[in-house]
């Protein structure tokens, strides 16, 4: 640890964090390493170096970081002093989960950040995780007790928990969109995060110091909809405003537009959405006068576009406009293996808002594990509230608490599976001999002598099973 941090007394709330949860996270990875606030390497460990090829784990002491990982992301974690939680890491081929954590001197400064490569089994670390999560948000908040900016994002890329395949790849992807300045297309049921994605491209990408104004296409009227999104010029219509109101395009002006529900757009404001991405500028209504905007735009929806575009409802040249970059976000039902991080998570979250704290058992898991969540993971998170409601003090959520909260079923959506049969252990267990005692016949072409010697057991033995199966 002197290495790590130096020969410094512990120095702020996350510095602690970091030094208590340490050996837990190394103990529990593949690989560690640590660098200073230059993001020069201070620290490796064997396991570390020999997952990268190092011939001289020394030698890599006091280089920059990327001379010698070249896709790591520290530097960008000791310039923001934000983590990246359950992250992936492209390295020769190899997609690797990784958690990087910043670390700061008594002043408040950055003084580093440390780095985890995580095996596949993440279950050890979930509690951990999500702590971290909860605490470095607190510090973060107490930092900037001043007001928010009106137009900032609450989200960034480690708020998107999942380490299953399909949610590494959403982050994969929205990482890459990030670097870009592409449209992007979010793919996906309702529930399932397409806004806190949003977010969190925007807050990783170069406009992040600049506004993101996010709009639900389908929650404001049809007649109201172009006056939204361009603006109104002064006295346009009786009772309109006697200065210019802008729309979103100008209040995003520099930053993103986020289009939640793009598929529900009516047609003739399709044209004009497709002409100001073309053009880059707006003509606020009721005026003759075009504003240039500069304006990345993320699009969402839960509907079939290509099917709309087939009957008509959607315009085929505003969908290759939008879909630059398609991430389809999978449903909650396709990566239940992220069940144990969200839960954790959401607990958290709300387990402050009712002022108490509760965990989730093993069995409760499972227990969510056994419905098919049409509502996703903001259905999730409503069974998780009322299962903490309905314990009253909290404590650990057992699969009894879910099933007294969990919906049977509901109209429209998917009821929970059936449960599997539960057969006596005895009968599985004869079962299984029996077809052990047969693959055993079979692969010796009937030789009892040499079946017996297969199966590991004496040859009398062998006959009073067969006695009994006769």
């Amino acid at each position: 640890m002197a290495q790590l941090f130096g020969s410094n007394n512990k120095n702020g709330l996350t510095r602690e964090l970091i030094e208590a949860l340490f050996p837990m996270f190394e103990e529990a990875s593949a690989g560690a390493i640590a660098v200073d606030r230059e993001s020069r390497i201070t620290w490796i460990n064997s396991s570390y170096s020999q997952l990268l090829g190092l011939k001289d784990q020394a030698a890599a002491i006091g280089r920059p970081v990327r001379q010698v990982i070249p896709e790591t992301r520290m530097p960008e974690v000791v310039e923001t002093g934000k983590p990246l939680l359950l992250d992936i890491m492209e390295y020769q081929q190899q997609q690797l989960v990784v958690t990087r954590l910043p670390y700061y001197d008594e002043a408040g400064e950055i003084e580093g950040a440390v780095a985890f490569v995580l095996y596949d089994d993440l279950q050890p670390l979930t509690p951990l995780v999500s702590k971290y999560r909860s605490l470095h948000k607190d510090l973060a908040a107490a930092r900037k007790a001043l007001a928010k900016k009106a137009r900032s994002t609450r989200y960034s890329l480690g708020d998107f928990v999942g380490a299953s395949p399909g949610a590494l790849e959403v982050k994969r992807r929205a990482r890459l969109a990030a670097g870009r300045e592409m449209a992007v297309l979010l793919l996906g049921e309702t529930g399932t995060g397409k806004e806190v994605l949003a977010q969190a491209i925007h807050s990783v990408s170069r406009r992040s110091d600049k506004a993101f104004v996010g709009v639900n296409v389908a929650a404001i009227p049809e007649n109201l909809l172009e006056a939204e999104f361009f603006g109104v010029a002064p006295g346009a219509y009786t009772g309109a405003d006697r200065k210019m109101r802008e729309g979103k395009f100008q209040l995003a002006n520099g930053g993103t537009l986020f289009l939640d529900e793009v598929g529900d757009m009516p047609l003739p404001l399709q044209a004009k959405l497709l002409r100001v991405l073309q053009e880059g500028e707006v003509e606020p209504l009721g005026s003759n006068k075009v504003i240039p905007v500069d304006v990345r735009v993320i699009a969402a929806t839960s509907r079939n576009l290509e099917a709309m575009i087939a009957d008509g409802s959607f315009r085929s040249d505003l969908y290759y406009r939008l879909n630059v970059l398609e991430i389809p976000i999978p449903p909650l039902r396709d990566r239940l293996a992220d069940l144990g991080l969200l839960c954790e998570t959401l607990l958290w979250e709300v387990s402050e808002g009712l002022d108490m704290r509760a965990e989730i058992a093993d069995a409760g898991v499972a227990a969510l594990a056994s419905y098919n969540w049409p509502g996703n993971i903001r259905e999730l998170r409503n069974v998780l509230e009322r299962a903490l409601t309905m314990s009253e003090e909290g404590g650990v959520l057992d699969a009894d608490a879910i099933f007294k909260v969990l919906p049977l079923s509901s109209e429209g959506s998917i009821a929970r599976a059936a449960p599997r049969p539960v057969k006596l252990l005895a009968d599985i267990l004869a079962k299984a001999e029996a077809q052990a005692i047969e693959d055993a016949l079979v692969a010796t072409r009937g030789n009892r002598t040499k079946a017996a010697k297969l199966l590991g057991i004496s040859r009398s033995v062998l006959y009073e099973k067969l006695a009994r199966m006769s």
